[in-house]
C-alpha cells in the first residue's frame, strides 16, 4: 500500500464477460450472472457513489467535483451480455458505468485479434447509452499497443474512435488499452488521437492523484467474490496508484516487443 489515505483510494473495477458458460480463453475473466449480481449489491451496500470514467477523468484533469467516496465500474471488449442482462442489472440498481468497445470484435468481417466469443454488435452501442453507460474506445483489433510501429498505433487508436463516433453521433473521449499494455509513447499517442483519458489495468486502486492516461483498474476474475469487492470498496486489498512501472513490467514489455518483431501482432490472452 502507498501512503494515500483510505478515503482517497478509488476502486475502478474492470469486468469482461458476464455469463455462465464462457469460451475457455476468457473464462478466467468472466463472472457468472449470480456472482455479478452479488458484487453489484456489495457496491450498493458500500455506500460509495458510482461515477463514470469521464467524471473521474475530469477531476484528474482539472479538479472538477468528485464525490467523497466514488467507485467506477468498467467493461472491456463488448461481449454479448453487455447490451442486455448486464446493462439491465446495472440500470436496475442505478449504477452508471463505462464500456470500452473493440470495434473489430463487434463488427462482422472486420479484422480482430480476439478469439471467437459471443459479442454484441456495433449497432447496439447506442443502446448502452440508453441504459446510462458511457462508451469509450478499446482499439480496432485489440492489439498490444506498446509493440506497434507508430503508424499502426495511430491507426488502432483513430480508426476505432472514428467508427464509434459515427455510430453514436458524438465525440468518444475515453480509451482503454488492450490488456492494459501501454508505454510513454502509447500514452502520448492516445492524447494526440484526441482521447482525454485512458485506463490501464495494474490491478490496483486508483486515487485522486492517479495519472489520467493510465488510470489504474482492479481486474475482476472468476475467483473473486462479493467479499473481495467489499474489501476494495473499503479501499483495501490492493496497492494504490500512481506508482512507477516495476522492473518485471519493463522487462515483459521488452520481451513482447521482440516477439512482435518476429511474429507480428497477436492476442496476448
Amino acid at each position: 500500500m502507498t501512503g494515500i489515505p483510505l478515503p482517497a483510494r478509488i476502486p475502478v473495477l474492470l469486468y469482461h464477460a458476464v455469463m455462465d458458460d464462457p469460451p475457455d480463453w476468457i473464462a478466467e475473466f468472466t463472472v457468472t450472472p449470480r456472482k455479478f449480481s452479488s458484487q453489484l449489491d456489495a457496491i450498493v451496500a458500500s455506500g460509495r457513489t458510482p461515477v463514470t470514467v469521464g467524471t473521474l477523468a475530469a477531476h484528474l484533469a482539472s479538479g472538477a467535483p468528485l464525490p467523497d467516496r466514488p467507485v467506477v465500474i468498467t467493461f472491456d471488449d463488448g461481449f454479448a451480455d453487455l447490451a442486455g442482462p448486464t446493462a439491465e442489472a446495472l440500470a436496475a440498481r442505478g449504477l452508471p458505468s463505462t464500456a470500452y468497445l473493440t470495434t473489430g470484435a463487434i463488427t462482422p468481417g472486420r479484422p480482430c485479434l480476439l478469439p471467437p466469443a459471443p459479442m454484441m454488435t456495433l449497432a447496439q452501442a447506442p443502446r448502452l447509452e440508453e441504459y446510462g453507460m458511457e462508451v469509450g474506445g478499446h482499439t480496432a483489433t485489440h492489439a498490444q499497443l506498446d509493440t506497434l510501429a507508430p503508424a499502426a498505433l495511430r491507426r488502432e487508436l483513430r480508426e476505432s474512435k472514428a467508427v464509434l463516433e459515427d455510430t453514436l453521433g458524438h465525440e468518444v473521449r475515453h480509451l482503454a488499452y488492450p490488456h492494459g499494455y501501454n508505454s510513454p509513447a502509447v500514452r502520448r499517442a492516445a492524447e494526440a488521437a484526441g482521447y482525454t483519458s485512458a485506463v490501464a489495468v495494474r490491478h490496483a486502486l486508483s486515487s485522486r492523484r492517479d495519472e489520467i492516461y493510465r488510470i489504474a483498474r482492479l481486474i475482476v476474475r472468476r475467483t473473486h467474490t462479493a467479499a473481495d469487492v467489499e474489501q476494495w470498496m473499503e479501499g483495501r486489498g490492493a496497492k494504490t496508484a500512481p506508482y512507477p512501472d516495476s522492473l518485471p513490467t519493463v522487462g515483459w514489455r521488452a520481451y513482447r516487443r521482440a516477439r512482435a518483431l518476429l511474429k507480428g501482432p497477436e492476442f496476448a490472452g
